[in-house]
């Protein structure tokens, strides 16, 4: 049984997303508060998992969405970048 890699996955973690959305001039992060934002506006769709107030560590995403344990699917993703690329 091989692994999956990213490009293959169907299911990715909103940390995944970005790293595969990411480019020189769009940081991980920066995608990740993209994606983030576009979840928390009903723009794409995704399984949440959000942090409470005081478990906050580290950089926070709109949301409280925790990105290691929040999950978008590979084909909402992808209609998600396809709408935007339209919409520019």
């Amino acid at each position: 049984c091989q692994m999956e890699t990213q490009e293959q996955k169907t299911r990715l973690s909103l940390h995944e997303a970005a790293q595969l959305i990411g480019t020189t001039s769009l940081s991980v992060h920066d995608a990740e508060v993209m994606l983030a934002q576009a979840i928390e506006h009903g723009a794409l769709r995704a399984n949440v998992k959000r942090w409470a107030t005081e478990q906050w560590e580290g950089t926070h995403l709109p949301g409280n969405i925790i990105r290691l344990e929040s999950f978008i699917e590979r084909a909402d993703l992808d209609a998600w970048l396809h709408s935007r690329d339209r919409a520019s």
